[in-house]
């Protein structure tokens, strides 16, 4: 249950992070004219891989409900 409930967690951040990304979208294209980078692409990226790894080792060994 709790390892459900922190994947749960964990993909609505996920998803909070790309949006947050989108909503500074305006914001990153003018800072990027005058030569300033805003690094949003790293935390999405982070927090891509922990929710990637996540339910990766969640998967492993359970077995999908259907005999083989």
């Amino acid at each position: 249950m709790i390892t459900r409930l922190s994947n749960v967690a964990l993909f609505a951040l996920y998803q909070t992070t790309i949006a947050f990304g989108l909503l500074l979208l305006p914001l990153a294209v003018a800072m990027k004219r005058v030569g300033v980078s805003i690094p949003v692409h790293r935390l999405l990226m982070r927090v891509e891989r922990s929710y990637e790894a996540r339910t990766a080792t969640d998967t492993v060994g359970h077995n999908s409900g259907n005999p083989q």
